[in-house]
């Protein structure tokens, strides 16, 4: 059969997701490289970066320490050099920090959620926005977590950064709209991670009452299908803020 004449093959997209090496970081690359997108993989360690990737042509492994600007610069220059332009960031990298109400919360405990949280999230988003702004469009997610919302007990230093990741999600949205620049937020809660563990969620987690209780969660491939669904949206559509957790686990009415 011979080809359709003048049929345009749709070029390949590209997303740079942050946090790539684990979790719902890794997920989502999988993801988007079998959906024939290249993905760009930052994270500092290379070694579950290439884990990540796997042997797939259309993935690049850059190992970035995304809490330096300088790293962040040098990561998305080296994914447009590589692809030509970037579409989509997912702003995903995090850590949930220490187990710590306000009166424990040490000032060096802060700074370190805060450099990863929100400094890291704001260097990429940057370097995202500047590119996209000279490329004609694209579209920033960001990783808010479900305690962008409410909180977990004892987690004010990782609730306070993720509160204000959906500020600048706001503002990204509002300064995007002359460049065609979207941003999304996703609010996962409970999707079966590592970080899940560290909270205690598979083995008994804290409640607001003071007891611990075992949390139902959810393959990790549904949070990463939200994120394909949203990156793939069409130009004219933004997609503002997305709420998916795991069915029965304690968030309405947390507590």
């Amino acid at each position: 059969m011979n080809p359709v004449p003048n049929q345009t093959v749709p070029a390949r997209r590209t997303m740079l997701v942050t946090g790539a090496g684990s979790g719902i970081g890794r997920a989502v690359t999988r993801r988007m490289l079998e959906a024939g997108w290249n993905v760009v993989l930052a994270g500092r360690r290379a070694a579950q970066l290439e884990q990540s990737a796997g042997t797939h042509p259309n993935a690049l492994v850059v190992p970035t320490d995304i809490t330096d600007p300088s790293a962040v610069e040098r990561l998305f220059a080296a994914g447009i050099d590589r692809f030509g332009r970037i579409d989509a960031l997912f702003n995903n990298a995090g850590v949930f920090g220490p187990s710590a109400t306000i009166g424990e919360l040490t000032a060096q405990q802060w700074q370190d959620v805060c450099a990863v949280n929100l400094g890291g999230a704001i260097h990429c988003a940057g370097a995202a926005f500047r590119h996209m702004q000279a490329s004609g469009g694209g579209r920033i997610i960001n990783n808010g977590s479900i305690s962008a919302q409410v909180p977990r007990p004892a987690s004010v230093a990782y609730a306070v950064t993720k509160h204000a990741i959906t500020g600048l999600t706001k503002s990204i949205e509002l300064d995007g709209r002359p460049y065609g620049i979207a941003c999304s937020q996703v609010d996962i809660g409970n999707a079966a991670s590592e970080m899940m563990k560290d909270v205690g969620a598979t083995s008994g987690a804290l409640q607001a009452d003071g007891s611990r209780k075992v949390e139902p969660t959810f393959d990790m491939d549904q949070a990463a299908a939200t994120i394909e669904f949203i990156a793939a949206a069409p130009a004219e559509v933004s997609i503002n803020h997305v709420t998916i957790t795991a069915a029965g686990m304690p968030f309405i009415g947390r507590g």
